[in-house]
């Protein structure tokens, strides 16, 4: 299994959400998976700027790492997000990949991959955060199959407490362990087949101004 880990913390690899990420991909390394960190420095992946030109062609037009990183994903099998928690919510380098992948959003592009998402925050509220990321990975077509976080203001020492540790890694082995076995949860379907309900209505809507989109679901998706 190849899995993207997308980092979205301005601290990098020094960071918490970074460190507590870490745990996750050795879970799944464990298991025989191959692992890629991409950080999201707030240079790499710049704001989306709301032109549509993804829908009309496949590609964005800005001169950044995006469509690089699109492709990496495109690729992989899995799909790891992390995010400190800022102001009840992911980061900006985050949101702004999220943002990006508009098109890939249309189409459900990421279809069939698998993914978890971490958080870390000073003094909690993580769960909103990660369901947040958990469902924007459903509306690409990822299946999601859990999320780890940590509250760093109840922790004492740098290094996480052991129950933390334990979770993480089993999280990482259950992402590759749910690839493998093609894990279903009623509930993700029903979520991911209700979106690409939506976004159908919308591409016809839209056929004439998103021709990409258009194409994309003719040939990929038997849309008229």
């Amino acid at each position: 299994m190849r899995i993207i880990k997308l980092i979205g913390s301005p601290h990098g690899a020094k960071g918490n959400t970074a460190r507590l990420l870490q745990i996750v991909s050795e879970g799944a390394e464990s298991l025989g998976a191959i692992t890629e960190t991409i950080f999201l420095n707030g240079r790499n992946v710049l704001p989306c700027k709301g032109c549509d030109a993804c829908h009309k062609t496949g590609k964005c037009v800005q001169k950044d790492e995006f469509e690089t990183i699109k492709h990496k994903i495109l690729d992989a099998d899995g799909l790891i997000l992390g995010s400190p928690n800022y102001i009840f919510h992911v980061s900006a380098q985050m949101k702004a990949f999220m943002d990006r992948c508009c098109q890939a959003i249309h189409c459900l592009s990421f279809e069939d991959k698998y993914g978890v998402s971490v958080v870390t925050s000073g003094g909690g509220d993580e769960a909103p955060i990660a369901e947040y990321m958990n469902h924007f990975m459903m509306i690409t077509g990822i299946r999601p199959v859990g999320a780890v976080w940590a509250t760093m203001g109840g922790i004492e020492t740098e290094a996480f407490p052991d129950n933390i540790r334990n979770e993480a890694f089993e999280l990482g082995e259950t992402l590759v362990s749910s690839w493998k076995e093609k894990v279903i949860s009623a509930k993700n379907e029903k979520t991911i087949s209700e979106f690409k309900e939506r976004m159908r209505s919308l591409i016809l809507w839209r056929k004439d101004e998103w021709p990409y989109e258009y194409r994309y679901w003719k040939e990929h998706r038997g849309l008229e």
